[in-house]
């Protein structure tokens, strides 16, 4: 018997060498694939053209990708093709794999691709296919049971065809930009395809409830509803599909419920719920998921604590042994940090950031070995940082930024060989720097920001830094040498300490920081000159600003785009900034010099701001078209002369132009008028000769206009314009020779200072998120440079002229209006009882002027007025009491000789005394508060002027005065009646 076993071995290898020699030579011989299946097949391959469209995925995912039909050849067995696959019975072509083929066309609905019937998988995926659609042929592959033509631009209306597929096990339609379902579409596929194992359609739009079908699928193993505008609420009702392991449910933002409930013996792997609705407290039945490897709950609204028996062994949640993944990030979970997370030993990833948790991180980490990124940022977590984060020693990321973390920063045990990213920023964190975050091999990034660390900065000893962040600390001393060594540093910002001098190096070649692309080393203590070559090529934001360097060195920086050096002790000629550079500034130095016309060929320069600085000569008649995109043009406080550059661009994007403290004169450009972008114009302090520029009222985004101290003259009179000046609301004329009349037209005009609902305004300062505009104005009889302007401040001042007559009654219009000075003018009358409407003044100044009459009693109203001067004019009467009046002195009212009253010693006679409903709106010139009116119209004209005569030689008969004022009250009475009436009648 023992020899049988031998004889049959012999005899099967003798018999297995014939059949593969048999099959060798049918192989070499034999062509399975049919002719007419390779020509299809070939017309299928010349209907594309190749076009690596994907290549950004391929590289993400890792995918093999070639053009498989590039090796399909002619007069070849189509069957040993790349992606072909042939029954080997029938030689019917039944499988075709062209994923990932560099396939660029359209499938037509006449497409050779429909002439294999016998098709049992088809993948089309990572391919591009822009124009075609799920078509109706699709449906015609009956024996189909794989289908994938994921990422492969198949838009458009997917046809109800495809849901005939009976045999499908697989269908995957994920990231068809722009593909959806037509109505009911959807519903008829979960109801037909009823064999479904995988069903993925990431990105293809249902725009349905959940259905709830679906959930009665047993067969289904893989579910990928993502991105597909689900709504409405999830099923609450246990889900009973035990072989589910894959859910993915993400960015379907309206789609809600509480947490899912699955019976107690699934399969389930991944649960992903990212960017939903989903809400409530978490379930202790997550317990059930005992295969859960990833649980994903972030952007939700899920609320509460975390389940203190997520970790806890055997109970509930701490059943999860097999989680890798748990990222809670961006919801409402607040409370603690349960210390039981110390018991999922075999997670990677633990994300808890952006919620609400606080309290102390517990000390957890001495079990999570295998722990590669840990996220606890923008918390209110508090204490120090637990020491069993040392023995982390596969940690990847670590990540507690923006907490109320204190303390020093801890020593790990074992040290972080892994560690490639380190954000602690945004904390409390004292002490100096640790000397073990100098010395990570794999470090990437280290964000230590707004802490409170001090000392020196050690030096680096691994060149695989690419960012460094150690703003807003109280770090001092020089900037070590070794950071300018770190070959791969694209970012350093050491912005807000105490570091001054610039580092003793050698290095001053181009290898010096050859990959920094932003150096901040703003607000410190750094002086000397600024010479180093970094960056040749890359080097696109430089700020060196709020310094004391008093020199700099310009070298030719090809990437240069922001250039900010202000605030320093620069001197010298003005640098002239690479022709790339769209920012530059050198505010607040002390250079000298003229303009380089040079500075012109940065054609892409869009803020130029060159002010306060000792600069003179006249402006390059460039500086108004050099560059299509200039939006800010600030020149104030130098010493120019000349005259302003008259040419601008058409179409430009100007929107600050401030010439504001130079010595220009000339007229002011007319060109300015196709400046539609214009927000800020600022010509104070200089010496135009021109009278008031009217058109300007045509720019519809105009908001400051400062024309101050200049040499301006003439009659602002009326404008052409319908509506002048509609966006104007800071408004500076002052020391000028402007003469006539108050401009009343435009007063009207002032929309932007007219019943703005500062509650639905969004406080904002003019300009961008780096530049801020400033002008300066005079308010409160203080000139104040506001270095930022907020959108909701208004004032206007047109004092130190020459306006004569009344003051217009339609400035009460204004009533968001916060400064009003028209003090030292030639105004008379009476100050406008319109002016009680002016809610928001903060600052109003009448003096100077020649005003009369009393100061009205509802300016008492005025609640928000703060400095009031009306001195120096004919005002008569008691000076109202209440509310801010209470808090104005002597100075706001001096030499008015006929005023009485608190705060004045001068007490206010009987006849002084008229409430505001008894005054009259006429006066005597002599100064009387009334006049006589045609007394002699009932007793004869011998009588009145005898009356009259009386008068004048009896000063002010007491008698008189009460028969006149009682007279005078009735009638006032008697008028206010009669007006009540007829209100009530045409009402």
């Amino acid at each position: 018997m023992s020899k049988h076993p031998l004889l049959c071995f012999l005899f099967f290898l003798s018999f297995s060498q014939l059949l593969l020699s048999s099959s060798s030579s049918f192989s070499n011989s034999t062509k399975i694939c049919s002719h007419a299946q390779s020509l299809a097949l070939l017309k299928l391959k010349n209907s594309f053209s190749i076009k690596n469209s994907y290549s950004q995925y391929f590289k993400h995912y890792h995918l093999p990708n070639y053009p498989k039909t590039e090796y399909w050849k002619e007069g070849s067995d189509c069957c040993s093709w790349d992606g072909v696959t042939c029954d080997l019975v029938t030689g019917h072509v039944i499988e075709l794999d062209l994923s990932c083929s560099w396939l660029s066309g359209t499938i037509h609905s006449n497409s050779t691709l429909l002439l294999f019937p016998n098709l049992r998988s088809l993948n089309l995926a990572f391919n591009n296919f822009s124009g075609s659609s799920v078509s109706d042929g699709f449906g015609r592959f009956s024996s189909l049971t794989h289908l994938n033509l994921s990422y492969s631009s198949f838009p458009g209306r997917i046809s109800p065809e495809i849901s005939h597929l009976s045999s499908l096990v697989s269908l995957d339609l994920s990231w068809n930009v722009g593909a959806e379902f037509a109505l009911d579409g959807f519903d008829s596929l979960v109801q037909n395809l009823t064999k479904l194992q995988k069903l993925h359609l990431r990105g293809v739009s249902i725009s349905s409830v959940f259905p709830n079908s679906l959930l009665n699928r047993s067969s289904l193993i893989s579910l990928d509803l993502s991105s597909c505008r689900l709504h409405g609420k999830f099923p609450e009702h246990d889900i009973h599909l035990l072989k589910l392991q894959l859910l993915y449910l993400v960015e379907n933002y309206y789609l809600s419920g509480n947490f899912p409930r699955f019976s107690e013996n699934n399969s389930l792997i991944d649960l992903v719920l990212q960017s939903t609705n989903f809400s409530g407290e978490l379930r202790t039945s997550m317990g059930n998921l005992k295969s859960l490897q990833t649980l994903d709950l972030s952007h939700c609204q899920f609320s509460g604590s975390i389940p203190a028996s997520l970790g806890s062994i055997p109970a509930s949640l701490g059943n999860l042994k097999s989680l890798q993944a748990l990222d809670l990030s961006d919801c409402q979970f607040s409370g603690s940090i349960p210390a039981s997370l110390e018991n999922l030993t075999q997670i990677t990833t633990l994300n808890l950031e952006w919620n609400h948790f606080s309290g102390k991180i517990p000390n957890i980490f001495y079990n999570l070995r295998n722990l590669n990124f840990l996220y606890l940022a923008g918390n209110n977590l508090s204490g120090q940082i637990p020491p069993s984060i040392g023995n982390l020693t596969n940690l990847h990321y670590l990540d507690v930024f923006q907490n109320q973390l204190e303390g020093a920063i801890p020593s790990p045990v074992n040290g972080f060989s892994s560690l490639s990213y380190v954000d602690l920023g945004y904390n409390l964190l004292n002490g100096t720097i640790p000397s073990w975050l100098y010395t990570l091999p794999s470090l990437v990034e280290l964000d230590l920001s707004h802490n409170k660390l001090i000392g020196h900065i050690g030096e680096f000893q691994f060149d695989s830094l690419e960012k460094i962040d150690l703003s807003m600390n109280e770090l001092h001393g020089s900037i070590p040498t070794s950071i300018f060594e770190l070959l791969n540093l694209s970012s350093l910002y050491i912005f807000s300490n105490n570091l001054s001098g610039f580092p003793e190096t050698s290095v001053h070649s181009n290898s010096m920081l050859p990959k920094i692309q932003i150096l901040d080393l703003s607000h410190n203590n750094i002086s000397g000159i600024f010479s180093w070559n970094v960056g040749k090529d890359t080097l696109h934001y430089l700020n060196l600003s709020y310094n004391s360097i008093i020199g700099f060195e310009m070298h030719p920086w090809s990437s240069m785009e922001i250039l900010d050096l202000h605030s320093n002790l620069l001197q010298g000629p003005l640098p002239t900034p690479p022709n790339s550079t769209y920012f530059f500034s050198v505010s607040h130095n002390k250079l000298s010099g003229e303009i380089s016309p040079l500075i012109c060929k940065a054609s892409s320069m869009q803020i130029l701001d060159i002010s306060h600085n000792n600069l003179s000569g006249m402006l390059p008649h460039c500086l108004g078209n050099f560059s299509k995109d200039l939006s800010v043009l600030n020149l104030q406080r130098n010493q120019f002369h000349g005259t302003i550059p008259q040419t601008f661009l058409k179409g430009n994007y100007i929107r600050t132009l401030d010439f504001n403290g130079n010595q220009l004169e000339g007229l002011v450009p007319r060109s300015l008028n196709i400046c539609r972008e214009l927000e800020v114009l600022d010509l104070g302090n200089n010496k135009i000769n021109h009278t008031f520029p009217h058109w300007l009222g045509a720019l519809p985004k105009l908001q400051v206009l400062v024309l101050r101290s200049n040499h301006f003259h003439g009659q602002i009179g009326f404008s052409k314009i319908k509506s002048p000046f509609m966006s104007l609301r800071i408004i500076d004329l002052a020391h000028n020779d402007f003469e006539g009349h108050l401009p009343e037209m435009y007063l009207r005009s002032l929309k932007a200072v007219m019943n703005i609902d500062e509650g639905d305004m969004t406080r904002r300062y003019m300009g961008g998120t780096y530049y801020q505009d400033s002008t300066v104005v005079t308010i409160k009889r203080l000139e104040m440079e506001f270095v930022k302007i907020l959108n909701t401040f208004t004032t206007i001042d047109l004092s130190c002229n020459k306006f004569q007559g009344e003051i217009p009654k339609c400035i009460g219009n204004l009533s968001s209006l916060r400064g009003l000075n028209l003090s030292h003018n030639y105004l008379t009358g009476h100050i406008p009882l319109s002016f009680r409407n002016l809610n928001m003044l903060e600052s109003l100044d009448l003096s100077s002027n020649k005003l009369s009459g009393r100061i009205p009693q509802e300016l008492t109203s005025l609640t928000f007025l703060e400095v009031l001067y009306l001195s120096q004019n004919l005002l008569t009467g008691f000076i109202p009491r209440g509310n801010q009046f209470e808090t104005f002195e002597n100075d706001s009212y001096y030499d008015n000789s006929g005023l009485c009253g608190f705060p004045l010693s001068k007490r206010c006679t009987t006849d002084e005394i008229l409430k505001p409903s008894q005054e009259i709106e006429f006066e005597f010139e002599s100064g009387f508060d009334w006049k006589i009116i045609s007394m002699g119209c009932g007793c004869g004209l011998v009588i009145g002027l005898s009356l009259g005569c009386l008068i004048f030689l009896s000063g002010k008969p007491e008698w008189l005065v009460w028969i006149i004022d009682k007279n005078i009250h009735k009638k006032i009475v008697r008028n206010k009646r009669s007006t009540h009436r007829q209100g009530t009648r045409r009402s």
